[in-house]
């Protein structure tokens, strides 16, 4: 969780405060956070920040607006008339409800994945929020008997953070943005409303769904805290937010988010591209009540940085993600070695879920630096595998990637970026993009307005440019290698596999995330703050 504000007028960092949220992991292949936890965490991130800038002589009053950025997928339900969560959130990696799949699949003629693919951009998985409300509906009898009694709200972490903050139970807003709101499967994307055959086709009452707003707009005022009376007015799911802070606003922009996962979005513009090539079609951002949509391509990798712990972790060759770094560098090659980390099954392109992960082309030769580097550059092969499924459906191949997120940091990784995918690769001065799209949107806001979202009104932004250094023969030798062991890697799980004696799980829901530590994953939320006009002293 952190907690960060900004100039807007020169979008420079002023003060942050973070906080870790706990992972809960109560069965093999569940992940769950508090929602009461990450709500406190929000609030503590607040008031420390707040006490920084009294420390640096910043005055709060300046503070004009607040943004949300979230996980998107991630589920949560509460009771409106106690405030209470009335069960964990449910976190977007989660993988109980491949059996909730699997039954809605014998619904739909030919099982097609993608049905819905027309109004929502999604096909069926359970990435995505309606199968984890499904299945809440199905196995929370707190759950069930809120929605009967017409107590219960639904809505992912943003939705929470909003209700809660502006009041809860006392005259909370329920709202969530079309971000957001695109990432449940029940949400029209043309019509920019709640889908009603949807909500029909998983069962889930309309009544609880939070109302749609756009990513820019005063939503509601702070109800406690040092901040009582600042505006809400930026919400944007976490990856939208990175495309704003890039400032990938002209069609067929790019950038690339290397977290816990790895998320690769294409500006598409006012029009809708559905691709044939596994990839999802997403809403980019909706700047203002009266502005249009823009959309996205978007590719998901579920496994990029979590590789780099597992090793650290799980085989323990390293003692931090800096040494997995350094052990590949000093092999500048992986001898042969591939690594598919299909640890919670493979998302885009593909979306198959009985994947697993394998280490192949092991020889005596072979050692941990190896391995490590071999797990950098599965990180490279995912994103190019995305990336060529991105060029195909667009039509016109990127000339250059734009990178943020944690792993950025890594120059052996991005070194690695730009010759699997042999173009350049661009990472901002400017790390904390994410914090910055929702900053954007909030400042920008209609009854805000402190924030330009014209790129031509900031300098120049310094960017680190790694270009490629192997011929494009080598590169693609090494993409089909891997590829080779993509194929290896499919099928491994079947719903019917034997799950070693513990009929309560099913052989779909297995996963690694029970064994890795706490503070893998990308945050739960962000709260950010916009300085209108910091001037010093006062």
């Amino acid at each position: 969780m952190y907690f960060q504000v900004f100039n807007a007028e020169t979008a420079e960092l002023l003060s942050h405060h973070q906080v870790e949220i706990k992972q809960e992991f109560p069965r093999e292949g569940w992940v769950e956070q508090d929602p009461k936890e990450i709500l406190n965490s929000v609030y503590e991130c607040v008031e420390k920040t707040c006490e920084k800038m009294a420390q640096l002589n910043i005055n709060i009053a300046n503070i004009r607006a607040i943004g949300v950025t979230n996980q998107r997928e991630t589920t949560v339900v509460w009771d409106k008339t106690t405030g209470e969560p009335l069960y964990n959130a449910i976190v977007w990696l989660d993988l109980r409800t491949q059996s909730t799949v699997e039954r809605l699949l014998k619904r739909i003629p030919g099982k097609n994945k993608t049905f819905s693919k027309f109004k929502t951009g999604l096909p069926l998985s359970t990435y995505f929020s309606a199968v984890k409300l499904r299945w809440l509906l199905d196995n929370v009898e707190e759950i069930r008997k809120a929605v009967e009694d017409q107590r219960a709200l639904f809505g992912t972490i943003d939705s929470w953070l909003i209700w809660s903050l502006t009041g809860g139970k006392n005259g909370g807003i329920h709202c969530t943005d079309v971000t957001n709101a695109s990432r449940t499967m029940l949400f029209n994307i043309h019509s920019l409303e709640w889908d009603p055959e949807l909500c029909k086709f998983f069962d889930i009452p309309m009544e609880i769904l939070p109302n749609v707003r756009s990513s820019s707009e005063i939503y509601g005022l702070m109800e406690s805290g040092a901040l009582t009376g600042v505006p809400i007015s930026g919400c944007l799911g976490d990856q939208h937010a990175a495309l704003v802070g890039q400032m990938c606003f002209q069609d067929g922009q790019a950038k690339n988010t290397y977290g816990t996962g790895c998320f690769l979005l294409c500006n598409t513009g006012q029009k809708t591209v559905f691709s044939e090539h596994g990839l999802i079609t997403t809403i980019a951002y909706k700047m203002g009540r009266d502005k249009p949509a823009f959309y996205a391509l978007e590719g998901s990798v579920a496994i990029a940085g979590a590789v780099v712990r597992w090793l650290r972790d799980n085989l323990g060759i390293a003692q931090s993600t800096e040494e997995v770094e350094q052990l590949a560098a000093e092999v500048g090659t992986s001898y042969g070695c591939y690594f598919v980390p299909a640890f919670s099954g493979l998302y885009a392109p593909y979306w198959e879920p009985s994947a697993r992960g394998i280490i192949c082309g092991l020889t005596q030769f072979t050692n941990k630096n190896h391995i490590a580097f071999a797990a950098l550059e599965a990180v490279c092969f995912q994103t190019r595998e995305i990336l060529d499924a991105m060029n195909k459906d667009c039509g016109i191949p990127l000339s250059q990637l734009q990178v943020d997120g944690g792993m950025t940091n890594n120059k052996t990784l991005m070194q690695l970026q730009s010759d699997i995918l042999c173009i350049p690769v661009v990472k901002p001065s400017m790390p904390e993009t994410t914090a910055l799209g929702a900053a954007m949107a909030a400042g920008a806001a209609e009854g805000v307005g402190v924030w330009s979202l014209n790129p031509g009104d900031f300098t120049a932004v310094t960017c680190e440019r790694f270009e490629p250094q192997i011929n494009p023969e080598e590169s693609e030798f090494r993409y089909a290698r891997w590829k080779k062991a993509v194929m290896k890697s499919m099928e491994w799980e079947t719903s019917d596999s034997p799950s070693n004696g513990k009929p309560e799980f099913n052989a779909g829901d297995i996963s690694i995330f029970c064994n890795l530590p706490l503070g893998i994953f990308i945050m739960s939320s962000m709260v950010i703050l916009i300085g209108s006009r910091y001037i010093s002293g006062k």
